[in-house]
């Protein structure tokens, strides 16, 4: 399955209503010392930035947790040498998604641009032919350019938002969001960046809203996998760390076994997305 986002859902009707899950399951993903891991991803980046001899760091930021929780990291130790890109296509993005960019900003005080790349995403069309959901991955892929366009100028490195849950089920558009020089929080599940966004002190309605790359209309990243991250989270805990069977998952969680299939599936079929380029050996 070579895609990037999903293209559609699976018809699971429990979406966004309440789940009955292992609470076990749950308390030991978030229960971490955040101050701690916080302090650990700091260091992360400043070696980085050392090792690299890079003047600083960039990231994209789009209203979203994760993204939020970067920026939060980055003001408390790097504020002088972080700039933030907010890179809204307004045709497609949620005024209050770049209002609540902007409230970090002014939160933060790191230094920010403002791009609408409605534009460009119209000049790309012209040329190319016409589908959605490709063009909501060129979306995720010309805010990459423009990080690197950036980055390139001021000698930064590029900062990516994925965490551990998306990047294990492949929930990232391939040489897009997925491209960056690091990922300070590609080892915390979505749950873990959650709390972590608690102990920086993230705005409460980032931290409650629904998650979504908005790569094209309404688009809602829970509705698309059809479940929620409560139970991506538990099934990826039981299947990665406890190197448990899908039965075994199903029994441990309390979840459907089409939904565990699911999130079974999607971390295997992308695989290719999380690999360097693959490379002939004429040897």
């Amino acid at each position: 399955m070579n895609r990037d986002y999903f293209s559609r859902s699976i018809n699971i009707p429990r979406i966004f209503l309440e789940i009955s899950l292992n609470q076990d399951i749950i308390n030991k993903i978030i229960s971490k010392d955040y101050a701690s891991i916080t302090n650990k991803i700091e260091e992360f980046i400043e070696t980085q930035i050392q090792k690299n001899n890079a003047k600083g760091i960039i990231l994209g930021l789009s209203g979203g947790i994760d993204s939020a929780v970067i920026a939060y990291i980055c003001s408390r130790k790097f504020k002088e040498k972080t700039l933030a890109l907010i890179m809204p296509d307004t045709s497609i993005t949620p005024n209050t998604e770049t209002e609540d960019a902007m409230k970090i900003i002014s939160l933060t005080g790191i230094a920010h641009k403002l791009i609408d790349i409605k534009p460009i995403v119209n000049e790309y069309s012209m040329y190319l032919v016409p589908n959605e959901k490709s063009k909501g991955n060129l979306r995720a892929r010309i805010r990459t350019n423009m990080l690197y366009y950036y980055a390139n100028i001021e000698n930064y490195l590029v900062l990516g938002s994925s965490d551990k849950s998306e990047y294990l089920i492949g929930y990232f558009t391939k040489f897009g969001d997925g491209a960056s020089d690091l990922t300070p929080i590609v080892s915390l599940y979505k749950l873990q960046v959650r709390e972590i966004a608690k102990h920086l002190g993230v705005p409460e309605n980032i931290i409650s809203k629904r998650s979504s790359p908005h790569l094209w209309k309404d688009h809602e990243a829970e509705k698309e996998l059809g479940t929620q991250y409560e139970e991506v989270d538990s099934i990826l805990y039981c299947l990665k760390e406890k190197g448990l069977s899908i039965e075994e998952t199903v029994e441990m969680t309390k979840i459907d076994k089409e939904i565990v299939e699911k999130i079974y599936n999607l971390n295997i079929n992308s695989e290719h997305k999380r690999l360097l380029p693959q490379k002939y050996d004429i040897e």
